[in-house]
């Protein structure tokens, strides 16, 4: 008996002086993913976004268009849920002012329910015509129609120049051309410039302004290692 209880002494100090075991860097590592600050994201819109209809304060509903992928893993499929809201709206000026839309995209939804808050912003809008993205924000403003309006003017003149001379001859085609040249600057005056337009499927390309983490046990199983070979 007295033999047994020194046994059981000599095994528990063992124990006691055997180091815990470290964990593995390697294993702790896998686990951490994160989506870079720069990464580009391809969405597209799910319903329409103008100047003329939409309000500051709606929100914006997108979708990923394809996957997302970062040191060999896909981060963000395709089919991912992306949402926002209309940050900024102005219409185009009847004399000056060029229509505006801005956007920002504030979270991410996987088909699994996991939700992540992200800063996104628009870089380019290749989905879009007569538009271009002005600033670091993502504003969306239209195209100048200076030259538009200008063509409208001349063409107003001309006509009223042709109408004045067959009235009146020289002086009338005189009075003629300006009169219309005023009926054209006044059309000009009242005709506002191009609305920013997205119908529902537009194209737009999101940028992740700083590193986003991710919890890797909620990421869906879609979401897995991803090898450009395959």
């Amino acid at each position: 008996m007295r033999v047994l209880f020194v046994l059981l002494l000599a095994a528990l100090a063992s124990a006691q002086s055997t180091p815990a075991a470290k964990p593995d860097p390697g294993a702790t590592a896998a686990t951490e993913l994160a989506i870079p600050a720069g990464t580009k994201v391809p969405v597209a819109l799910k319903h329409a976004v103008s100047s003329k209809g939409t309000r500051e304060g709606d929100g914006v509903y997108a979708e990923t268009t394809f996957p997302v992928v970062a040191n060999g893993r896909v981060l963000i499929p395709a089919g991912t849920f992306v949402q926002g809201r209309i940050s900024h709206i102005q219409r185009g000026g009847r004399i000056k002012g060029r229509a505006e839309v801005l956007m920002h995209f504030t979270t991410l939804i996987y088909s699994s329910g996991y939700t992540v808050l992200l800063p996104g912003a628009v870089e380019n809008a290749p989905g879009l015509d007569k538009t271009s993205v002005k600033d670091e924000e993502g504003t969306i403003r239209s195209d100048s129609q200076k030259g538009e309006k200008i063509g409208t003017v001349a063409s107003s003149a001309g006509t009223g120049a042709v109408v004045g001379g067959l009235s009146n001859g020289g002086k009338g085609a005189l009075i003629g051309a300006g009169v219309g040249g005023a009926i054209g600057t006044a059309i000009g005056f009242l005709t506002r410039g191009n609305d920013v337009k997205m119908d529902a499927g537009t194209t737009l390309e999101i940028v992740i302004q700083r590193e986003v983490p991710l919890d890797s046990s909620r990421i869906p199983t879609t979401t897995r290692a991803y090898s450009s070979a395959q």
